[in-house]
């Protein structure tokens, strides 16, 4: 698509729901299936006589931003900036580094992710969206061509292990990309190392990543998906953490789920993709048990008292659910065989105090509207 450059424009970026394969992804070559999501977060860029930026969210207006010394520095003391810093840092270096100058810009951040009455999460992926977003901008106004997915998905991942240090992912493929993926990560580990052995980012861009893989799938038009939020946000830092700890406290468990995770996620997507159901919800099932062994091995409650009654309902109509991303809270999501298996699952969350959420999957990735 042939775009104008230094021109006023909105980048929309889907958020995500995490659907099988949990935890395990952490590890070389194990599959996870994720998906974007109808929510998004908009990052608006326009010429502007000053960098600035505005994050919504945080009730942050117009705080300046600079380049110097190929470093980013946004002139702000709340800590909530700095993913914000890092992805503006990664996507400026990039363009520095093909001999394009940055210009000055305003970016202003707003996010449909999170419940609008209470600002709870619901377990989108807020902070890979505004990594996405942010990056899909700068790269936008400064380019002619519009960015690949590749692309922002590279320097997005970038971006998301410097700040954190660890994390799949998932979340960034699914809002460059968009659409029902199966992902395997490149290791964070393997992205760091070669980060800083690469003389630049330009040169990390173009190489194979090892171990990373992604494929687009279909889900079958018989399976209506039903997404029930708990109304209670998980920790996931301190959730995945105290999984990984099994594999220095408690290895053979550890392979074992590994093993079980592995097994699921290809049931799974084998039903997926020749559209066999009872496989599909199979490996649903097969997923949900595998987490909850593991989060009682690592004495932590994964799937609560609500996301079980929301995973249960679903079985007892027919279909299969399990939580969605790393548990402790958030979100369920349901694999129902029927239209009016959906609806009357989603009638018996309500009464049970789940609330349905109007989530459906989304085909397109970070997109110029």
């Amino acid at each position: 698509m042939k775009i104008l450059p230094n021109t006023a424009m909105t980048i929309q970026v889907p958020g995500k729901l995490m659907i099988a394969g949990e935890f395990a992804v952490l590890e070389p070559y194990q599959k996870l299936a994720v998906m974007a999501v109808n929510r998004f977060v908009y990052v608006t860029i326009k010429p502007a006589d000053k960098k600035r930026i505005t994050l919504e969210k945080f009730h942050l207006q117009d705080i300046q931003w600079d380049v110097d010394n190929y470093r980013v520095t946004i002139y702000s003391d709340d800590p909530r900036v700095n993913f914000v810093q890092g992805a503006l840092d990664v996507a400026c270096l990039y363009l520095i580094e093909k001999g394009i100058p940055i210009q000055n810009v305003s970016l202003h951040i707003k996010s449909e992710l999170d419940d609008k009455s209470t600002g709870k999460k619901f377990g989108l992926g807020s902070s890979a969206a505004v990594v996405v977003g942010v990056i899909s901008a700068i790269l936008a106004f400064h380019l002619e061509k519009e960015p690949s997915p590749l692309l922002i998905f590279k320097l997005a991942s970038i971006s998301h292990v410097k700040a954190q240090g660890n994390g799949s992912g998932a979340d960034v493929a699914a809002s460059s990309y968009g659409g029902i993926l199966q992902y395997s990560s490149f290791q964070a580990e393997w992205l760091r190392d070669t980060y800083l052995k690469a003389s630049s980012i330009s040169e990390l861009i173009d190489i194979d990543w090892d171990y990373w893989s992604i494929e687009s799938i279909d889900m079958p038009k018989s399976i209506h998906l039903c997404i029930g939020w708990t109304g209670s946000p998980a920790s996931t830092g301190n959730l995945v953490q105290r999984i990984l700890n099994l594999k220095t406290t408690q290895i053979e468990k550890y392979q074992t789920f590994l093993k079980q995770s592995e097994k699921a996620v290809s049931n799974f997507l084998q039903g997926a993709k020749q559209e066999h159901i009872p496989l599909l919800l199979q490996g649903i099932k097969q997923n949900r048990e595998a987490l909850v062994t593991v989060g009682k091995e690592a004495q932590t409650e994964l799937e609560t008292t609500m996301i079980k009654t929301l995973c249960d309902l679903a079985e007892e109509f027919g279909g299969a659910a399990k939580q969605s991303g790393a548990g402790g809270g958030d979100c369920g999501i349901a694999f129902m065989p029927s239209e009016e298996s959906a609806k009357r699952l989603e009638d018996a969350w309500k009464k049970a105090g789940i609330i349905p959420l109007e989530i459906k999957p989304y085909r397109n990735g970070a997109l110029i509207i």
